[in-house]
């Protein structure tokens, strides 16, 4: 039963995605309850309730994201009503994921499903999917920057001091027990080179995944000390990596390195700067 309930969370998400007239994805609310085990609707009116004050805090129109769609059914006495529902785009699934009961190892899956779309919010699908591979991990490479920075303020009001440890118990939870260390010995970097800077888009994308859930964890929880900061990390990093695992993804240690580093293309770029500017 446990396994047959596994799977169904790795499909039913995609399974239950809908698409427009112009080729734009969507699910529709009551859809998505069952999915994530609300058995009223009541209750997870509320949670949507949540979400919109999210989407309206987060500056985007909660209209664009919450499309209001009632539909008829006919009751067990055979009468037409009208219910309640949504077409919901894949940001105002991943807000209500966030608001969503915890508890629920649904909730957590759903949150890292949806998360990957969220992180593009700064580009539309068609402008990232144009991008080259380089443009990708320079543009995932800034988010994880940025993610690192408020992930280092939410640990340091949790009580952590010892940064190191901190970060590699969110390394070793996503790639099966190994260090930052052990991660650079086996892309073969140079003593102090940073691994992010190694990484290819996918692999940059489930480290993100990690930053932004641990950082909402370690809020949402309310974590005060710096040993359950740190097994927090590790957990998430963890579900991260089981949740790739589940829906059929390669493990973030099997992806390739690049041959190039992003600040070895970042020199390479400031060179040929300098020599067009001498020649133009």
């Amino acid at each position: 039963m446990k396994k047959e309930l596994e799977t169904n969370y790795t499909n039913d998400f995609e399974s239950i995605k809908h698409t427009d007239e112009e080729g734009k994805e969507f699910w529709y609310a009551r859809e998505l309850q069952k999915i994530l085990q609300y058995s009223e609707w009541r209750k997870f009116e509320g949670v949507i309730s949540k979400a919109m004050d999210a989407c309206e805090n987060s500056g985007i129109n909660v209209l664009d994201c919450f499309v209001g769609s009632d539909k008829p059914i006919i009751s067990g006495k055979g009468r037409e009503q009208i219910i309640k529902d949504y077409k919901l785009t894949r940001y105002a699934c991943y807000l209500i994921a966030q608001n969503g009961d915890s508890r629920k190892k649904v909730i957590a899956l759903a949150q890292t499903y949806f998360a990957v779309q969220t992180r593009k919010q700064e580009l539309t699908e068609k402008e990232y999917s144009m991008l080259t591979e380089d443009e990708k991990r320079f543009y995932q490479r800034n988010l994880t920057k940025k993610g690192n920075y408020s992930l280092n303020i939410a640990a340091r009001n949790a009580g952590v001091k010892n940064f190191d440890k901190f970060h590699n118990e969110g390394y070793k939870g996503l790639y099966n027990g190994e260090t930052a260390d052990d991660i650079a010995k086996r892309k073969g970097l140079r003593y102090r080179e940073d691994i992010l800077d190694n990484m290819c888009s996918e692999e940059l994308a489930a480290n993100l995944f990690r930053i932004t859930q641990t950082e909402s964890k370690l809020k949402r929880d309310k974590i005060n000390t710096e040993n359950k900061a740190c097994i927090t990390h590790h957990e998430v990093g963890k579900a991260v990596r089981n949740t790739i695992k589940k829906l059929g993804g390669t493990m973030p240690e099997e992806l390739p390195t690049p041959k190039k580093s992003l600040k070895q293309l970042e020199k390479e770029n400031d060179e040929s700067t300098k020599v067009l500017d001498k020649y133009c």
